[in-house]
């Protein structure tokens, strides 16, 4: 087929959405002539990769505008996505007229909240997969600084005034098939009257990375080591982990938690760990190159991820890859990537309950080796099976078939109506 992936964010070796952009199209060349309508300032990355390993089926068409790069700073990314978007209904229209796209693939950004005009096109588009709907519960609102409050104030009001934009209903109503990361988001895209939501995670991993990390065995030896990845910010949940660990500090002797990352969080989670009394057993790594918190968290046994809105969550799907069980909340992303079978999610009902059950997490893992190694096989085999891109290409080529078969079913019954 003749497809149009739409991809603000389009970027060869990157992660989150420039990565998620550039492996879909890449993958989906594979069986489909593609092309990618991006922002023109992924130009230069594109092209390096694609002059070094090219791709017969995969074009690119780059839309910018002069000086766009200080009206992004000056005005804000997501005001330029929309106008964007706009001008990209324009292009779309009339390479459709040349070329009779047969798909329309809405990819990144992936948030629900800015529309995309491309469904006002006679061409059938798949939205996704979307997020934005996961928030932090208002009842662990309450220990956030005025910072963390108002940020979260803030993202609720912008997520309303996404969903009361006409033409974020349009797209919704119009669009063939609406692909949700997060229970969360298709929760609140069901209520908006979506008619057709799958839920579909985001997250991915090549193959050749699910092996390298599969080189990572569990260690043997004590003490037991605890490891959080990521920015520290409020809503990562960090506060929450270091009180489950310090509840569990009079049962296991010797016991570590690593935590590798900066943020805004640092000062005040290391006040934190002093008034816990468990700076001895706290590490902070800080900021550290790729192939170094790896390494960590090879030396690491179980991963602890308490995020209160996430989408993706990558770092568990890492984490899993290598064999570490994951405790996470049962919330957004990593919701959707653990299971029982591979780790632990814990309901977020109150700041309080979330301790106390992570902390009883914490301690099964801890004295028992055998559990930790049976779900770190577990979350092994999952990340191998549900999670790498030879399965998610797959799972695109599939629905890309679904929609263009529905499509042609319709447009037959609108040529050969039946006779009653």
């Amino acid at each position: 087929m003749k497809i149009l992936i739409s991809a603000y964010a389009c970027e060869p070796n990157s992660g989150s959405e420039p990565g998620i952009g550039w492996n879909i199209a890449r993958k989906m060349a594979d069986y489909h002539e593609i092309w990618v309508l991006t922002w023109a300032g992924r130009r230069p990355a594109i092209e390096a990769e694609t002059t070094r390993n090219p791709v017969p089926n995969l074009h690119f068409i780059y839309y910018g505008w002069w000086g766009e790069r200080l009206w992004r700073r000056s005005f804000g990314l997501y005001l330029h996505y929309y106008l964007w978007q706009i001008a990209a209904y324009t292009i779309t229209f009339r390479l459709n007229r040349q070329l009779k796209f047969d798909l329309l693939h809405q990819v990144t950004y992936s948030t629900y909240k800015i529309p995309s005009f491309l469904t006002f096109l006679s061409v059938s588009m798949i939205w996704g997969p979307l997020s934005g709907g996961e928030s932090a519960p208002k009842s662990f609102r309450k220990d956030f600084n005025l910072f963390g409050k108002v940020y979260e104030f803030l993202r609720d009001v912008n997520r309303w005034l996404g969903e009361h934009d006409p033409f974020v209903r349009l797209t919704l109503q119009r669009s063939a098939l609406v692909l949700a990361a997060t229970e969360d988001t298709a929760a609140r895209l069901n209520q908006l009257g979506t008619k057709d939501v799958r839920v579909f995670s985001f997250v991915g991993l090549p193959q050749s990375e699910i092996s390298h990390l599969a080189e990572y065995e569990l260690p043997k030896s004590n003490p037991v080591r605890f490891i959080s990845i990521g920015r520290l910010l409020h809503w990562k949940g960090f506060h929450l982990s270091l009180q489950a660990f310090a509840l569990n500090q009079p049962k296991l002797d010797g016991a570590e938690y690593w935590i590798i990352g900066e943020g805004p969080e640092h000062n005040r989670l290391q006040r934190l760990a002093q008034t816990l009394e468990i700076s001895p057993q706290v590490l902070f790594w800080g900021n550290l190159p790729r192939e170094d918190t790896l390494n960590k968290l090879g030396e690491c046994h179980v991963l602890i991820h308490p995020s209160l809105h996430e989408s993706g969550g990558f770092v568990c799907l890492e984490a899993m890859a290598a064999g570490r069980p994951v405790i996470c909340l049962d919330l957004g992303g990593p919701a959707i990537q653990v299971t029982k079978e591979t780790g632990y999610k814990i309901p977020a009902q109150n700041p309080e309950q979330v301790v106390h059950d992570m902390a009883d997490a914490m301690h099964s893992l801890a004295v028992n080796p055998k559990l930790r190694l049976h779900l770190g096989q577990a979350a092994r085999k999952r990340a191998n099976e549900m999670f790498n891109w030879t399965f998610k290409e797959q799972f695109y080529n599939q629905i890309y078939k679904e929609v263009s078969f529905s499509k042609q079913i319709d447009t037959d019954s609108h040529a050969h109506p039946q006779r009653t």
